[in-house]
């Protein structure tokens, strides 16, 4: 497996690349235009900066996360059209630095969902929370409010200029219902797929997060009968999965070890966390070490070891701890922890291989 490390950039991040290469065995960083607004094309000559950039730290930024898709193309309205052309042409010019893989995900308006940015825990440590009573009978105007005001850093998915127009696009949403979700998908993959192919990129779509509808809208990609529908809309190389074990599996019906083994050959980017879920449907993000949450770590790795897996893999979420200030779920103690549980994982099936030989 590849490691990489998910960086926000030099402007909009507490951690230094500097500090990140200190962690062992991290090969890549995980990268994006953050500034961007989404639907706009990112430009070759910013796309080069930001590689050159963090190419001199000696990492290679072959993965990127995420190109976040328009409201328009998800709404299947008229815009939609020219919000794709312009996807194509960011592929195009991604290509450009030799990007392998992009990530993408179709939630409608909102992107991955907490209600608690900062929740203590029993070791003194805070971590990302999801109450799921409080969603079931929040305004989402307020949910809004409380995200925007957890942290100084842009939370992406969580865009100003989507978030300015949050009643309308409810509105526009109220005609989408989860098959004509999946038609608009369709349509953007049919569209954007052969682009990818020529370019040998693979796009990787990242599940719902959390695995369920909120506030009535449709979402899709939240169980292995997603997978299994998406990859039927295309058998092009480049149609692919994001694994990821912390947002699928916050959901107890999704078993993450059954999945890996079932689709890693699909995955060429895997996200790895644990969650800690409870019976009333909350969840809380834990350290990666198995026995702390509800997610079976050690076998989802053993999973992608038995297949060889030579993917990229980064850690995901992680607490904040040691007293680091840092954005929600990203700080750099915890994911590094994360790295070296991964990597030691790895390691131990690599010597029990050997050992069977």
């Amino acid at each position: 497996m590849n490691i990489t490390f998910r960086w926000y950039g030099k402007d909009n991040d507490s951690v230094s690349l500097e500090h990140i290469k200190q962690i062992p065995g991290v090969k890549g960083i995980v990268w994006g235009l953050h500034d961007k607004p989404v639907g706009e094309v990112w430009e070759v000559g910013e796309i080069q900066s930001e590689v050159k950039h963090i190419q001199s730290y000696g990492f290679h930024t072959d993965v990127v996360e995420s190109v976040n898709i328009h409201e328009s193309i998800k709404l299947g309205n008229a815009e939609a059209a020219s919000y794709i052309e312009n996807y194509k042409q960011t592929i195009r010019n991604l290509s450009q630095v030799g990007v392998k893989v992009i990530c993408y995900n179709f939630m409608p308006v909102f992107d991955w969902t907490r209600t608690e940015m900062y929740h203590p825990l029993d070791d003194g440590s805070t971590a990302l929370f999801f109450e799921k009573a409080k969603v079931e009978n929040m305004d989402p105007q307020k949910l809004i409010s409380m995200v925007a005001e957890s942290s100084e850093y842009t939370l992406p998915g969580w865009e100003p200029e989507k978030l300015d127009r949050i009643a309308e696009l409810f509105e526009e949403y109220k005609e989408v219902d989860t098959e004509q979700l999946w038609r608009n998908l369709e349509t953007f993959l049919t569209e954007i797929l052969p682009v990818a192919e020529e370019c040998n990129i693979k796009m990787a779509i990242h599940p719902d997060d959390p695995p369920w509808s909120i506030f009535g809208l449709p979402r899709i990609m939240n169980k292995a009968e997603s997978y299994e529908r998406l990859l039927k809309i295309s058998n092009s190389p480049s149609n692919c999965l994001t694994f990821c074990s912390g947002s699928m599996g916050a959901s107890p019906t999704n078993d993450m070890v059954e999945i890996a083994e079932k689709y890693a050959d699909r995955s060429p980017f895997a996200h790895i966390r644990n969650v800690k879920i409870f019976d009333n449907g909350d969840f809380v993000e834990t350290s990666h070490y198995t026995q702390e949450g509800s997610i079976d770590i050690k076998n989802v790795v053993r999973a992608f070891h038995q297949q060889n897996y030579t993917g990229y893999v980064r850690p995901d979420h992680g607490r904040h701890i040691f007293g680091e200030v840092c954005r929600p779920g990203y700080g750099l103690y915890d994911r590094a922890l994360g790295v070296m549980y991964l990597l030691g994982l790895w390691d131990a099936y690599e010597n029990e291989k050997v050992g069977a030989q």
